[in-house]
């Protein structure tokens, strides 16, 4: 028993070793900067959409801008820029919907060698599955709690 523990010491002594060290205020930064700049373009086609379209309620002014920006996504999945984007900004990329759309859009990518159906489809939300099923337990719980009381 001792020397399991003397082996995760040191175990944990080269762990800590080799991984690479990041500097948080850049890292917090270059987040912040794409996360503001995602929503602030997502504010853009919001605004850009009810002065173009006046007679959509907010819900569907709303609609049409997540609409928008998670194609957007999804085509910079595709043409691989979002990858350099997730690549710069870390979180501030993958909190935003835009993240969502990515998480679905590169495993569909990665495996359309397999075919649409055992491919393309199946592996689509092999990432973001657990977070759709979580989601939906989720609101059904809270709907449940909300019902009761």
């Amino acid at each position: 028993m001792e020397q399991n523990k003397n082996l995760n010491i040191k175990y944990n002594a080269y762990v800590e070793a080799k991984i690479p060290k990041t500097k948080m205020l850049p890292s917090l930064l270059k987040a912040f900067l794409v996360g503001g700049l995602i929503c602030a373009i997502g504010q853009g086609f919001f605004d850009l959409y009810t002065y173009f379209f006046p007679y959509l309620s907010e819900a569907q002014v709303s609609s049409a801008m997540l609409i928008t920006i998670v194609f957007l996504a999804s085509l910079l999945t595709g043409i691989g820029i979002y990858d350099r984007i997730g690549a710069f900004g870390g979180a501030g990329s993958v909190i935003p919907i835009t993240g969502f759309s990515n998480s679905i859009a590169s495993p569909a990518l990665e495996y359309k060698k397999e075919g649409i159906i055992f491919g393309m489809c199946v592996k689509m939300f092999s990432v973001a599955g657990p977070v759709i099923v979580n989601g939906v337990v989720a609101s059904i719980i809270a709907g449940l709690i909300y019902w009761i009381f």
